[in-house]
């Protein structure tokens, strides 16, 4: 093991996405087909996670759907309500959900994750999104002309989490003194009303909650495009991304990393955290077979009809699936920038057919497939090789997470990689970063004059 191994603490989130596997996972003999909505599944698996020690479970979100998406997209809990619920049947393990700077409002959504993150002690988290799919806008009483273009969504994201995080510090940590005799509830001068007036949004304040144990909720994003980078660069102290080899994973962690330092950052505060599919066997051969039984729960038509969504809901049944795959020109590029863009990549680098493209988009093999030790080698590999601070654990299968808790984690724990027992009962503590000091108290701090040394 690595000196710089030793210095660094791997970190596990786990996805929780409906049945898990791929989305035709539903049909699998061993998930529940409701497991989109139902509360003891999800229940059952952050429980499972928890006892794993992971740092967080993560439940993702979208705000337009269509008889083509998804399964589990059709009919699944909203994140906020969902964690909320989850927090009180937890102690230690973070909740992380996915909510849109496009499509909401900073001061309700300050509220909302303050809330979540009293209420479970400050193990609230939030993926920050701009919301892609251009139907959305249909649900938010807009036009889909009016859904805003790539480089607006992120400069909207920006100012956006600018006020948010401006309302979260509202009130300084003690500004609530609660003296009963005296009648004092708070001191005033602790009290601050942010007043932002940007291009974007209006927001007076103060918010009417206060700050958590944590100080902030933790931040997470995770788009891969350029903008998307130094978004995350600038605010995020947690980045979700997704690579097939530790080559592209390590250009994307040095990057990022880069772009951290040079907005004034620590780069060992921004967390980059791929997600891998996850399916552990006896032997290889048994996961193999574990992830073909997935596999061939997907029909070319739901394949196809999986593929079109990152092209804007695309109707790709209009071309010969034994040909190569369509030059589709800009397509793509205001919705999943950067997956659309690596699509299209590989497949005229590797020759690849319509069919071959949407088969593999549907349900790719992942690296992390095999048996535990097999596993534990390829995270131990990207961990100590800086292609990942740590991961975002998705069963390839339903059993996946499961047996990922019970026979990977182990192996990670014996190897010194992964912690025996939580360090705190916050997210933030858990992740190894510093509370943030309320802007206010620091300002107040700048300040007072140093002390002569010489008195």
């Amino acid at each position: 093991m690595t000196t710089k191994s030793k210095q660094r603490k791997l970190r596990l989130g786990a996805g929780l996405h409906g049945a898990s596997g791929n989305f035709a996972a539903w049909r699998h003999s061993d998930a529940p087909a409701d497991a989109s909505i139902q509360f003891p599944y999800y229940k059952r698996q952050t429980l499972k996670a928890e006892s794993g020690k992971f740092d967080f479970v993560f439940v993702a979100d979208g705000l337009y759907i269509n008889e083509k998406s998804i399964p589990h997209f059709l009919n699944r809990f909203e994140p906020i309500t969902l964690l909320t619920a989850l927090g009180a049947v937890t102690s230690n393990i973070g909740l992380v959900g996915t909510l849109s700077t496009s499509y909401s409002q900073p001061f309700t959504v300050a509220r909302q994750f303050a809330s979540l993150d009293h209420i479970t002690g400050g193990r609230g988290g939030w993926n920050v999104v701009t919301s892609p799919l251009e139907g959305s806008a249909l649900n938010y009483g807009k036009k889909l002309s009016e859904h805003p273009d790539h480089e607006k969504r992120y400069k909207i994201a920006a100012e956006y989490l600018q006020v948010t995080q401006g309302l979260w510090d509202s009130w300084e940590d003690d500004a609530f003194v609660r003296d009963k005799e005296s009648g004092v509830f708070f001191d005033p001068e602790k009290l601050h009303t942010l007043n932002h007036e940007g291009e974007y949004f209006s927001v007076k304040g103060p918010l009417n909650i206060a700050r958590s144990r944590q100080g902030q909720p933790i931040i997470f994003q995770a788009g891969s495009s350029d903008r998307g980078r130094n978004l995350a660069a600038a605010s995020a102290d947690g980045v979700f991304t997704d690579h097939k080899t530790l080559e592209i994973a390590q250009e994307f962690y040095r990057d990022v990393k880069r772009r951290a330092k040079e907005a004034g950052r620590d780069p060992d505060e921004v967390l980059i955290f791929p997600g891998i599919l996850v399916i552990v066997g006896e032997t290889e051969e048994e996961a193999v077979r574990k992830y073909e039984k997935v596999a061939e729960l997907v029909s070319i038509d739901s394949a196809l009809n999986y593929l079109g969504r990152f092209f804007e809901h695309h109707d790709f049944t209009q071309y010969p699936l034994d040909e190569p795959f369509p030059e589709l020109g800009e397509l793509g590029k205001n919705s999943f920038q950067s997956a659309t863009d690596k699509l299209k990549r590989e497949a005229k680098e590797q020759g690849l057919t319509l069919r071959q493209v949407a088969l593999r988009t549907a349900t790719p093999r992942s690296l992390f497939t095999g048996t535990a030790a097999t596993i534990a080698d390829t995270i131990q590999e990207w961990f100590e090789q800086e292609g990942a601070d740590g991961f975002i654990v998705v069963g390839g299968e339903p059993n996946g997470l499961d047996d990922f808790v019970d026979k990977v984690v182990p192996i990670l724990q014996e190897r010194g990689l992964f912690r025996t027992e939580y360090e705190s009962d916050t997210l933030r503590g858990n992740l190894g970063l510093p509370i943030p000091e309320n802007r206010y108290t620091k300002r107040k701090k700048e300040l007072v004059p140093a002390a002569n040394p010489t008195e």
